[in-house]
């Protein structure tokens, strides 16, 4: 019997230097436009976990296979902790045989900035004349965790002159990130503050990224601009949202994945019923990358997702073989 083969580690701080979010959102970018379908990837697994869950999330592809293996600990941000923790552990397709180790949760804290920023690309590449971005967009994000962070220096990629406004539910955390965010050099440049009000800011926004553990939503959807675009990625499961049907009965919709969103996305369960998902299913991501989807002028966009296993595989792949390449 031959010995197994040496499998590689990756640190939290080797996950990031890395798979900067440019790297990760072009690898998503091209795994989509070259074929991968996310109405192929299967349904995560759940199970419980003390005060919170676990959740496994297996993917596939030629070259390489994975499993994210995370916990999900909702009161951990209260306690100064990550909600999300776990690891990715990368095989290779050809023989099965695990070849990598990864750090979770910052893999995680990369990976859904990188989707979310990769649907809004595309989104306002899509826009009609009369309702294109300009060069210094606002973007206002709702919540003040690390995916609200990660979200403003994804956002960078695209959008290096934009102002950032963020509201969230504890003005402590709001000044804490404002403040990690002038501190770090990378970042110290960009303008950044929390609106004194806060209707105001989302009909003026330009972009609007929801990044909460809410489970009712968080805004008035009539108050969303015409043109503008919104995007929830912070929750998963049918009973819980972020944005009402006000907003997505208004808005052109688009998802991560129509299999995913119907199991999964609370923020459409009460507006497409099963004959809307039947006659009218909205465009996945696929469908952004590849320009199959219309926006409707006077309308906002609406990106929604849950987080699907396929991204963090193209994501793992990425890093491997970043550290791989000669």
């Amino acid at each position: 019997m031959t010995a197994m083969p040496s499998i590689d580690f990756f640190s939290a701080d080797e996950v990031r230097e890395l798979l900067s979010f440019k790297t990760a959102i072009n690898a998503l970018e091209a795994a989509l436009s070259e074929g991968l379908s996310p109405e192929d990837d299967g349904p995560r697994l759940f199970a419980d976990a003390p005060d919170g869950e676990f959740l496994l999330m297996p993917a596939q592809s030629a070259k390489f296979s994975g499993v994210k293996a995370l916990t999900i600990a909702p009161s951990n941000p209260d306690r100064g902790l990550e909600k999300i923790q776990g690891l990715y552990l990368l095989y290779s397709s050809d023989t099965l045989a695990p070849i990598a180790v990864m750090e979770g949760s910052c893999l995680t804290a990369i990976r859904t900035p990188a989707v979310t920023l990769t649907a809004i690309r595309h989104l306002a590449r899509l826009a009609p004349e009369g309702a294109r971005l300009g060069i210094d967009p606002r973007i206002l994000l709702f919540g003040a965790g690390t995916q609200a962070i990660e979200h403003i220096r994804a956002a960078l990629v695209d959008f290096p002159d934009a102002t950032f406004e963020v509201i969230g539910r504890r003005p402590e955390r709001v000044t804490a990130m404002i403040d990690a965010l002038a501190a770090a050099p990378e970042t110290s440049h960009v303008k950044v503050s929390a609106p004194a009000d806060a209707d105001a800011a989302i009909a003026a926004a330009d972009i609007i990224i929801l990044t909460t553990t809410a489970t009712s939503p968080v805004f008035d959807g009539s108050l969303v601009g015409e043109n503008a675009i919104v995007a929830a990625t912070g929750t998963h499961g049918l009973d819980a949202r972020e944005v009402d049907d006000a907003l997505v009965n208004r808005a052109d919709v688009a998802v991560e994945g129509r299999g995913s969103a119907k199991r999964e996305n609370g923020n459409l369960a009460t507006a497409f019923d099963e004959a809307k998902w039947a006659s009218n299913p909205p465009a996945n991501l696929q469908d952004l990358v590849r320009g199959n989807f219309t926006r409707t002028l006077g309308r906002p966009a609406f990106y929604t997702g849950v987080g699907m296993s396929w991204e963090d595989l193209v994501c793992a792949s990425a890093v491997y073989a970043a550290r791989k390449r000669p």
